[in-house]
């Protein structure tokens, strides 16, 4: 039994909009530069679930953020990620039909995640696993074989898709069959060869 996983960001969604990012600065007053600094530098920790979210908006802002500050950010965050790859999210739809085994697993925290599962692309996706409630981030080792681990799958039967060349060399380490996401058109013709 093969299982296709998919990431989230950057391949079943498009990448987070630069005017979105600016928004969420504008929303709360903050420098557009430093706000998308911090974000991403602190992003992984997030990811990881070692910072909550008022933690994580703290840092991200420099100050406290109020907790009227944080709902709106948090809000604002699972909306920028919101934005279907459409030729991604087709094909999805198509191995889903076909009855093939499809999972997620993607970097996002606790908040992401609950506000993703409630996108219809990804509600079809029956096994989601999201690295804010595994306390595990890619392109760690651990979240692979906690990934292989629940799907009681044998590594090999695997093939994991994402846009970050060292997630996937991270799975590949695991056993996993990488395949770097580039565009949908791409990894149609990689998932005809590799399965």
């Amino acid at each position: 039994m093969t299982w296709i996983v998919f990431d989230y960001g950057g391949v079943l969604s498009l990448p987070q909009p630069e005017s979105d990012a600016d928004a969420m600065a504008r929303a709360v007053d903050a420098d557009p530069e430093d706000f998308k600094r911090n974000y991403w530098e602190h992003r992984l920790e997030f990811d990881r679930a070692s910072l909550s979210p008022p933690a994580y908006w703290s840092a991200v802002l420099g100050r406290p953020a109020t907790q009227t500050e944080v709902a709106r950010l948090v809000a604002m965050d699972v909306a920028s990620w919101a934005y279907p790859n459409e030729g991604t999210v087709a094909l999805l739809g198509e191995l889903i039909a076909a009855g093939r085994n499809v999972a997620l697993l993607s970097n996002a925290p606790v908040c992401v995640g609950d506000g993703l599962d409630q996108l219809p692309w990804i509600a079809e996706i029956a096994q989601r696993f999201y690295s804010g409630r595994m306390g595990l981030v890619k392109p760690d080792r651990e979240i692979y074989d906690e990934l292989v681990r629940a799907l009681d799958a044998d590594p090999s039967k695997i093939v994991f898709i994402d846009d970050r060349e060292e997630n996937v060399a991270g799975a590949e380490r695991a056993g996993l069959t990488g395949v770097h996401f580039t565009d949908a058109a791409t990894l149609r013709g990689a998932l005809s060869a590799a399965l």
